[in-house]
């Protein structure tokens, strides 16, 4: 599971479950087909005002606790529409076998890594 959270210019925070992909030290996510609120999408007016974000997939077992991680990247967001994002429709096309049949139109947060940290109960 991941999620994105952002923050208002109200210094109000936000966060969305979200479905992704790395390239590097880039995290992109899309707005897909699915259902949204009719009115605009909160991430996506709290990045346009407030780019700092963080995107936190982790890991989690009732039962065994040594197997629980997780990882987050800091960084900078911006909003591109999908036509100027073909690298990122590509990747999360390659990794979303929904994806396949209907790639996602909608706007594209790309997110430039600052900083990688994380935790593993492993480790």
């Amino acid at each position: 599971m991941a999620r994105l959270a952002t923050a208002g210019p109200d210094g109000r925070p936000h966060i969305v479950p979200i479905v992704f992909a790395v390239a590097g030290d880039v995290v992109w996510t899309a707005i897909d087909w699915k259902p949204k609120s009719p009115r605009g999408l909160r991430r996506l007016e709290n990045i346009r005002a407030n780019p700092a974000v963080a995107v936190l997939v982790d890991a989690y077992d009732d039962a065994d606790w040594s197997a629980l991680w997780w990882t987050r990247a800091d960084g900078r967001a911006r909003v591109l529409d999908a036509a100027d994002a073909p690298e990122a429709i590509a990747a999360l096309v390659a990794r979303y076998e929904q994806y396949r049949e209907a790639p996602p139109g909608g706007p594209v947060i790309e997110v430039a890594v600052e900083r990688w940290t994380g935790w593993s109960g492993q480790a």
